[in-house]
């Protein structure tokens, strides 16, 4: 009767159990987190992308109402704001983005609109570091890049 109640009492991890079980853990997040840590840099430049999708379907939006594109001197607002009320009659009361609210990139940084003639419309994102330029996960984004 004493052995059943040692055999009750024991049912506890001991010390070096609870040592494998950590050992195991190390092992996996050592083996996972260099997986996920460029992860995110990545996500974020795939999130840009798309939002520049979104901005220039609404700036083709822009075209199909008025005629034009917006110019570089008029930007991204042109798709919240009449910028020419004169000239732009079909404007949308609503504009072009939802909330009227022109988005920041990943970065909390504003989108570059850029239209020429010759060379069409793109909207950049200095990414990661908000410059102008830069290599690695610095380097601009460029829509006209975007898969």
């Amino acid at each position: 009767m004493q052995e059943n109640k040692n055999k009750k009492m024991k049912k506890g991890f001991s010390l070096m159990e609870l040592m494998v079980v950590i050992v195991i853990l190390g092992l996996l997040m050592a083996v996972v987190l260099p997986n996920l840590t460029g992860k995110s840099e990545e996500a974020k430049r795939k999130l840009s992308c798309v939002q520049m999708k979104n901005l220039v379907n609404s700036l083709k939006m822009f075209k199909v109402d008025n005629g034009r594109y917006p110019s570089t001197a008029e930007g991204l607002t042109a798709l919240t704001a009449n910028p020419a009320p004169d000239s732009l009659l079909s404007y949308s009361t609503a504009g072009y983005l939802e909330d009227s609210k022109i988005p920041l990139d990943p970065w909390n940084n504003p989108y570059i609109y850029i239209y020429g003639q010759a060379n069409g419309l793109d909207v950049i994102s200095f990414a990661s570091d908000g410059a102008e330029g830069g290599t690695g996960e610095n380097s601009d984004i460029k829509y006209s890049e975007c898969r």
